[in-house]
């Protein structure tokens, strides 16, 4: 379902645009291209959510290393010291 919505909806929003806009009057080709916008922005959107998504991620993996760090006294990357 995931992969419809981030996908094949913005693919088949765009591509209604562009057969709408294949039709030739002045305001099929107007309302062709919003339709055309609106699938791309759709997909825009999408896009967006995952790179915020992505950050946070990161955020989570950093806060797990510096705690970590507090309660061992090396980064979880880092052999532990000698002694």
């Amino acid at each position: 379902m995931l992969s419809f919505v981030r996908y094949a909806l913005p693919a088949v929003v765009f591509v209604a645009g562009l057969v709408i806009m294949s039709l030739g009057s002045n305001a099929d080709l107007e309302g062709g291209a919003g339709i055309v916008s609106a699938g791309a922005a759709v997909f825009f959107v999408n896009w967006l959510y995952r790179i915020g998504v992505t950050g946070d991620r990161e955020r989570e993996a950093e806060e797990e290393a510096r705690e970590f760090l507090d309660r061992h006294g090396y980064w979880p990357d880092e052999a532990p010291p000698a002694g």
